[in-house]
């Protein structure tokens, strides 16, 4: 029976998700592959820790070159883009293949080690790096690899996700649920990746490169996050139909490629828009298949740790003496075919829009609005003025745009606030129908 020696560096939420994963799900690994994963060296700051929830203080590496030497496959779990990125490119010279949840490492160093690992003829492999337990890597590279992919859009934030559910469900402020985020463990004392896209955008990155053979290009992925959300445009959303969420977007057009993370409305009827709490979920469109959805836990220790395991069960699968053969590219493309492309700016995407204007109550106010769009051969699909309240001064002003060009909406709005009778900015949030 070949026995598969694992090197854990890093052992915290994921890592000893890891170590648990393996030691419970022993048998049921064993039967699946007819071989043993055992980890022999665990390398982490907190040498306590690991003999708390190893019972063995043999596992605990003295160095990093005693668990490269100890091991057949090491995984990367301590995240980071700095001590990280050092330990991996030294597992690749070695000629060892890596198993790494760091989502941020792939997303801003891929192209540079997936390249050396080629040329040390080894392997990386990452589905822990984007939506946690979802096979979402799996999917796309394998699972899709018959068709072309049109557009990916998903829920890639647990955190985001239940702040805005909150706001949705419960009334609650973006302060006040991004509190309740902080003290229920969903959310960082500094929430900052998260609450401004930065997360899901290194997510979306990947997922883009898979899904259209382009290399890694983090730095041109439009990011916005959720910090400027209001209640009020939740709430109206709510009433059009529509729920608001942080989405990932990648998409191939005749234009270009497109790669953003921002706030969007989606139809209620569109499953992903139901998807509340701290879950993930990433739909993707095949040109054969349609639509598929993969939805689940999108963080934490069981998860996470799952996929990584997953990643080593297939590494394992195709190793004889000790010798991984892992023929899948890590792109899914072949290298040959993979591409340096620049994606589209956020001004020449074409979108659907929401968009909140609020004026003194005035006369003319609507049809000198409908000029605007008139002006630019563009439809109104909805727009509702709300009446004054009593003491109230402003009227707010909602349209609804199923199709339009980002360019043009931006000029439309600097004309909305030129308006007499305008207060303050005009509010817009990008709109996603997700139907083809």
């Amino acid at each position: 029976m070949t026995k598969i020696k694992i090197g854990i560096i890093g052992f915290g939420t994921v890592g000893s998700g890891v170590f648990k994963v393996l030691n419970e799900n022993k048998q049921e690994i064993l039967a699946k592959t007819g071989k043993t994963f055992e980890v022999v060296s665990v390398l982490d700051l907190d040498k306590e820790k690991i003999e708390s929830i190893t019972n063995n203080p043999e596992l605990i590496a003295d160095s990093f070159d005693d668990l490269l030497s100890k091991s057949d496959i090491v995984l990367e779990l301590i995240g980071g883009t700095t001590i990280a990125y050092e330990f991996v490119k030294k597992v690749i010279q070695a000629s060892k293949p890596i198993v790494t949840a760091n989502k941020a490492l792939i997303a801003l160093h891929g192209k540079e080690l997936f390249t050396l690992a080629e040329l040390n003829n080894t392997v990386i492999l990452y589905e822990a790096a984007v939506a946690g337990g979802i096979p979402i890597i799996k999917a796309v590279r394998e699972g899709l690899a018959s068709n072309k992919i049109e557009w990916v859009a998903g829920i890639l934030n647990g955190t985001t996700n239940y702040i805005l559910s909150e706001m949705k469900n419960n009334g609650l402020s973006f302060d006040t649920a991004l509190k309740q985020a902080q003290e229920l463990g969903y959310a960082e004392a500094d929430p900052t990746f998260d609450i401004e896209g930065i997360d899901a955008a290194h997510k979306i990155t990947i997922i883009a490169s898979l899904a259209f053979g382009v290399a890694l290009n983090f730095n041109s992925v439009y990011t916005e996050g959720i910090t400027k959300l209001q209640l009020k445009d939740v709430n109206y959303a709510e009433g059009l139909g529509y729920s608001i969420k942080l989405l990932g977007v990648a998409k191939k057009s005749n234009d270009g490629i497109e790669v953003r993370v921002n706030p969007t409305l989606i139809p209620k009827e569109r499953l992903v828009a139901n998807v509340d709490g701290p879950m993930n979920a990433v739909l993707v469109m095949g040109n054969m298949l349609g639509p598929t959805l993969y939805y689940g836990a999108g963080a934490g220790s069981e998860p996470t740790a799952s996929a990584v395991v997953t990643d080593v069960i297939d590494l394992g699968r195709v190793t004889t003496d000790s010798k991984p053969s892992y023929n899948v590219p890590a792109y899914g493309f072949q290298n040959s075919e993979i591409k340096d492309c620049e994606f589209l700016k956020i001004n020449q995407i074409t979108s659907g829009y929401y968009l909140r204007a609020s004026f003194v109550d005035s006369a003319g106010v609507l049809a000198k609005i409908t000029s605007f769009f008139a002006a630019k051969n563009l439809s109104i699909d909805e727009m509702h003025q709300k009446v004054l309240k009593k003491n109230e001064k402003e009227n707010d002003v909602i349209i609804v745009i199923n199709k339009a060009k980002e360019l043009d909406i931006d000029i439309i709005i600097e004309e909305i606030q030129s308006m007499e009778s305008n207060v303050g900015n005009v509010i817009k949030i990008r709109l996603e129908n997700l139907s083809k």
